[in-house]
């Protein structure tokens, strides 16, 4: 029966008139305590027949309809007959479409899939080469788009991604998530949540231009209705050169502060730091780049949820401003091979980081069904590993390496 019926069906709503059903007919038991009629002659039982049939059908059916009728009314519904937050979400998208009162979740995923638009077409402009797209869905809802460009014009690889993640979280995982989050509920054993992110790594061809990464996510937890139990946001964007040109460097942080003084004038100073702080080879004792900003855990605790979410838009919009400028003036340098033999350097360490020390490449990695071509997108095409090897003295390289374990202060 359908579980749409099921609130209809009490014994309460059984009509005042209808049939008992006698105590000592519930069992065969019962039936046997009974004396046999004496058996009936074969004219007679044809005689009775058309009489006898029709009441033990009734008898059967009252005793089988009561039997369902309890059985429905006390059957509770089953988490199967429950929409799950991502069958919620979709059936909100078809029936209303995304406004600026759809729930966070849904305005997040909408502007991320924008902006995965606006990069992918810029990118293609600089490079002549279209990038790969592939669309993707996760079994337990969600998925995502992987926008990828190999070995083209400009760039060796690129990776423009968006992931869209509904799961459940454990009681262990939401204990570990009250250190940073107090509103998380700590009385449940289990919490909905939905994950949203637009991830991008650009590796140029030429060592003289910089490789840059950005990432703009938005983690929310779910109560069973749909409504959101807690939230926040976090992401950033930073710079890793091979060759350090200062006046790049410069246009790139100024742009990211400019985007930051918009909301708040301390967000620059801090998030940078932050990110000078996050982006660490502890191994190595040294930076992985020369940073920009980086935030994360930015809840209800920092400031509401609209004003952090026009912050993360912010930030994600001036990418283009802070990055194609330097790209354009640096993918078209003259380079040598030991030039480019530092470059495959450099990016080893890059791929360090992201293997060890990343939270991010962690989390997705751990993630029930996780898609590891798209988190692994971040991945160089090349990379080097030379043992033991230090920078001349004086060099330009040598320069670079003094940057990253001293971060200067640029704008």
């Amino acid at each position: 029966m359908s579980s749409s019926i099921r609130p209809c069906l009490r014994f309460s709503s059984l009509p005042k008139f209808a049939p008992r059903i006698p105590h000592h007919i519930r069992s065969r038991r019962a039936f046997a305590d009974y004396p046999k009629p004496p058996n009936p002659s074969k004219e007679a039982r044809r005689e009775r027949r058309g009489v006898v049939a029709p009441k033990t059908r009734i008898a059967v059916g009252i005793v089988f309809i009561g039997a369902m009728i309890y059985s429905m009314a006390t059957d509770e519904p089953t988490k199967a007959d429950a929409l799950t937050l991502a069958e919620k979400d979709s059936q909100t998208k078809r029936e209303s479409g995304v406004t600026e009162n759809s729930p966070m979740r849904l305005r997040m995923e909408e502007f991320i899939k924008e902006q995965q638009k606006e990069i992918v077409r810029e990118l293609e402009k600089v490079d002549g080469k279209k990038f790969r797209v592939d669309t993707w869905t996760r079994e337990h809802g969600g998925g995502g788009i992987s926008c990828v460009l190999q070995e083209g014009n400009v760039f060796e690889k690129a990776g423009v991604n968006i992931s869209i993640v509904y799961g459940t979280l454990p009681r262990p995982a939401i204990e570990k998530m009250r250190v940073n989050h107090k509103a998380l509920d700590a009385n449940v054993d289990s919490l909905d949540f939905f994950a949203a992110g637009l991830s991008m790594v650009l590796h140029p061809i030429n060592p003289m231009a910089p490789t840059v990464h950005l990432n703009y996510r938005y983690f929310e937890t779910a109560n069973p209705d749909g409504t959101s139990d807690a939230w926040w946001f976090g992401g950033g964007t930073d710079l890793t050169p091979s060759y350090l040109f200062d006046e790049d460097a410069i246009h790139f942080h100024r742009t990211m502060k400019e985007a930051c003084d918009k909301h708040d004038k301390s967000y620059y100073p801090r998030f940078k730091k932050w990110c000078d702080d996050y982006f660490v080879n502890k191994h190595r004792s040294e930076c992985r780049g020369i940073g920009g900003i980086f935030f994360d855990d930015l809840d209800e605790q920092e400031k509401d949820q609209e004003n952090t979410f026009a912050f993360a838009q912010t930030c994600s919009k001036a990418f283009l401003p802070s990055y194609l400028p330097i790209i354009m003036k640096r993918k078209d340098m003259p380079y040598t091979e030991k030039e480019k033999e530092w470059q495959q350097i450099r990016r080893g360490r890059y791929v360090e980081f992201n293997l060890v020390h990343d939270r991010g490449t962690a989390f997705g990695l751990n993630t029930p069904s996780a898609r590891v071509e798209a988190i692994l997108m971040t991945m160089p095409l090349t990379a080097q590993w030379r043992y033991m090897y230090e920078p001349e003295k004086g060099s330009r390289e040598q320069r670079l390496v003094d940057v990253l374990r001293q971060p200067r202060e640029w704008v």
